[in-house]
């Protein structure tokens, strides 16, 4: 094994284990029941589209595999934004309903 093949590897076991600890924390930072249940909800649908735009990017030929990171730059942004208004929405009306 060469030091590239070392580096993914490794580039990938930290990325892996960074997102698992985002996702806990962001699910251990809510303040709400309903607030939880979309958190978790959220990052179950984030994980499902980031395996699918890895197995993308694996599995179809190129040009098609290089054209997955154009519909992945414009649809991560506009999913992070709705997530958060509605998050931030739903922590509002948990707020003042206690």
């Amino acid at each position: 094994m060469d030091a590239g093949m070392i580096g993914g590897i490794a580039g990938g076991v930290i990325g892996l284990i960074g997102g698992i600890v985002g996702t806990y924390a962001a699910v251990r930072n809510t303040s709400g029941p309903k607030e939880r249940a979309f958190v978790i909800k959220a990052s179950l649908i984030g994980w499902a589209g980031i395996i699918v735009f890895i197995s993308i990017l694996l599995y179809f030929p190129e040009p098609w595999n290089t054209l997955a990171w154009i519909a992945y730059g414009i649809l991560l942004p506009l999913a992070i934004i709705k997530w958060n208004k509605t998050q931030q929405k739903i922590n509002q009306e948990e707020s003042s309903s206690q």
